[in-house]
């Protein structure tokens, strides 16, 4: 497939060259909050708990 001919992973409307691989700066920064907020895992074995006291 085209890379020009996949749509924006966000709001699947056309991606523009300016902002790719979204198709603005909105669907851009909501990735971003994403990323931000935990919305998206990498796969992997679980993190270690931490210990309240090492704070």
């Amino acid at each position: 497939m085209n890379r020009a001919a996949r749509p924006c992973p966000i709001c699947q409307k056309p991606r523009t060259a300016e902002h790719s691989p979204f198709c603005s700066t909105r669907c851009r920064d909501r990735d971003l909050l994403k990323w931000l907020d935990d919305g998206y895992a990498v796969p992997g074995p679980p993190a270690p708990a931490r210990d309240s006291d090492e704070e």
